[in-house]
């Protein structure tokens, strides 16, 4: 005999999968998008609960900003609101891209989208606690409309951040502002619009996510053309390396006159670092360019060994050193990148 109890528990698991599930569902297709495999599935997870966390800190925010803001709380949750959850989703990217976590406009898309999946999975079991009476159309749109609209925001702002500051490892404030601008945009015009919630809802469904699809399949194409261009530029560059032919570049003759001013061995710690820095990115490139035939490359020793003694030639030089070298070095931030995905790999973190 099906009890009232048994009904409404019944009814509070469908409406939470209503809710709940789209936006789980849309992170997992976009992962699998992925065909170089640039994210490992345990940073996934871990920048999924970082998205969780951000609906904490946001809801402090807010609960303290209407004590203390003379407005409404419909104004408020129409202006300020999506200028306070955009710019705390966005917090977690810019420390993606400043510890070199993110390399490609496609990963840039996903962990975008992950943050504001888990931003919008914990905003809806908060709803589904103290508004669980409410009607299933409450929850399609909750499900469909505001988790899709908050991935979709936080994703934009990674791309267009990713697109301004792929070209530079210096931090520029500024160049993050364009993202958050639209990310805030999407996410204000979302909860004024002027029609009705369903329509809003599927005008959200079906243009964010094509969005983010065509952007992915324009870019699988770029990491391919980029990752043949560059694999042939470093090993060009290793050659030189190996036979000390190497002052055509910048890098070459930056490290030529080092080795003319310096004592012996500080020269050579800093030779070593350009040559094990060039063939641990070489190696990225191999493991990526495998990946897109469905080949798994794996992280052996040799490349651990490298890793471990481009870290102790770090220690060496130190902070203040590097900061001189690597600019003379034209690291870019793709390196930097790809350095730290094997990295990841290796300790076994991605």
């Amino acid at each position: 005999m099906i009890t009232a109890s048994d009904t409404n528990m019944l009814d509070t698991f469908l409406k939470a999968l209503i809710s709940l599930l789209p936006v789980i569902v849309l992170v997992i297709v976009l992962f699998r998008l992925d065909s170089h495999r640039l994210l490992g599935t345990h940073f996934m997870i871990r920048i999924f609960l970082a998205g969780c966390a951000t609906a904490y800190v946001c809801s402090w925010i807010n609960a303290f900003a209407l004590q203390f803001i003379a407005i409404d709380f419909e104004r408020y949750s129409r202006l300020i609101a999506p200028l306070v959850e955009e710019t705390v989703k966005a917090s977690i990217l810019v420390y993606l891209f400043r510890t070199n976590r993110i390399g490609f406009l496609i990963d840039a898309g996903i962990l975008g989208f992950t943050v504001g999946a888990g931003f919008s999975f914990v905003e809806n079991i908060y709803y589904l606690h103290f508004a669980s009476d409410a009607h299933y159309g409450v929850w399609a749109v909750r499900g469909f409309g505001t988790a899709i609209m908050h991935g979709g925001a936080t994703a934009l702002f990674a791309i267009v951040s990713e697109t301004l500051t792929q070209r530079h490892l210096k931090m520029n404030p500024l160049l993050y502002l364009p993202g958050l601008i639209v990310a805030f945009l999407l996410h204000a015009i979302f909860n004024h619009f002027p029609i009705s919630p369903v329509l809003s809802t599927t005008v959200t469904l079906l243009i964010l996510p094509t969005i983010l699809f065509l952007l992915f399949e324009r870019d699988a194409t770029t990491i391919h053309n980029f990752l043949e261009l560059d694999f042939a530029t470093h090993k060009r560059l290793l050659r030189q390396i190996e036979h000390g032919e190497y002052t055509g570049c910048e890098a070459g003759r930056f490290l030529k006159d080092m080795q003319d001013k310096l004592e012996a061995p500080v020269a050579a710690e800093m030779q070593e670092y350009f040559r094990l820095h060039t063939e641990l990115v070489l190696s990225a490139e191999s493991i990526l360019l495998g990946r897109e035939q469905g080949v798994d490359l794996e992280i052996g020793d040799r490349i651990k060994d490298r890793l471990q003694r481009m870290h102790a030639l770090e220690q060496h030089i130190g902070k203040a050193g590097l900061r001189a070298l690597r600019p003379h070095l034209q690291f870019t931030a793709k390196d930097m990148w790809e350095i730290h995905m094997l990295e990841e790999q290796a300790t076994g973190t991605a």
